[in-house]
């Protein structure tokens, strides 16, 4: 899956001296990998560089990731003091992360939490789970709730407790809501883009420099779909 972008439709949702959030679209990577595809910190540093007329490469410190077929909040950090405050600050769970998923089943409960082990596997980049502590498995938990009947399917509304490989698409599976295209991990079909239908729609915490609260919500994506959700 490979999406030509460039800094000049990029969306940038907030940006101060310390950090600079963006709404990332389906199909962009954040960070470089086998693919030599250009990764979104390479499109922030090169938006970063023509707004403000650096000479040089910009400093930029990837903050956290979400998975390449998934839309939504990402963060970074442009100073490696917000860098190391706010990692930390990810590490202890003191940043509130909320994601919309649009699922085809209905999860038997309105409302719930879900807690699973999860162990990665790197040959097929793909987590398992297990209801149980098990060797090299993480714990991971997550609360849900129903948040609107569509057409067809369900939008959830899911808050994280931690933040694993897979997580949301790993653990809704658990409980046979998989993610609408998500093939990999149950899906019948595929998007025609190959996106999946999971959006990091909101992000919440104390900013690490200057300790006003920040509340970032991502817009959907430009779809009949997502738009219905709204």
């Amino acid at each position: 899956m490979k999406i030509v972008s460039n800094s000049q439709n990029l969306q940038v949702l907030f940006e101060d001296n310390h950090l600079i959030i963006v709404n990332k679209r389906p199909g962009d990577i954040v960070q470089g990998d086998r693919t030599k595809d250009t990764p979104l910190v390479e499109i922030v540093k090169e938006y970063l560089k023509i707004k403000y007329e650096k000479p040089g490469n910009a400093y930029l410190g990837i903050v956290h990731r979400i998975d390449r077929p998934t839309s939504g909040i990402v963060m970074f950090a442009k100073t490696s003091k917000a860098l190391s405050r706010i990692n930390s600050m990810f590490k202890n769970q003191e940043v509130e992360k909320l994601y919309w998923a649009i699922t085809q089943n209905k999860p038997d409960d309105k409302a719930g939490k879900l807690i699973h082990w999860l162990r990665k596997n790197p040959k097929n980049n793909k987590s398992t789970h297990f209801l149980k502590e098990t060797n090299n498995a993480k714990r991971a938990a997550l609360s849900y709730r129903i948040l609107k009947t569509l057409e067809n399917y369900y939008l959830l509304e899911i808050k994280m407790e931690s933040g694993r490989h897979h997580q949301v698409r790993c653990q809704l599976q658990a409980i046979g809501c998989t993610i609408k295209g998500d093939i990999k991990y149950g899906s019948k079909r595929t998007n025609p883009d190959g996106s999946i239908d999971l959006h990091a729609r909101n992000l919440k915490f104390i900013h690490p420099v200057t300790k006003k609260e920040i509340n970032i919500t991502a817009p959907v994506r430009e779809e009949k779909i997502w738009k219905s959700c709204i």
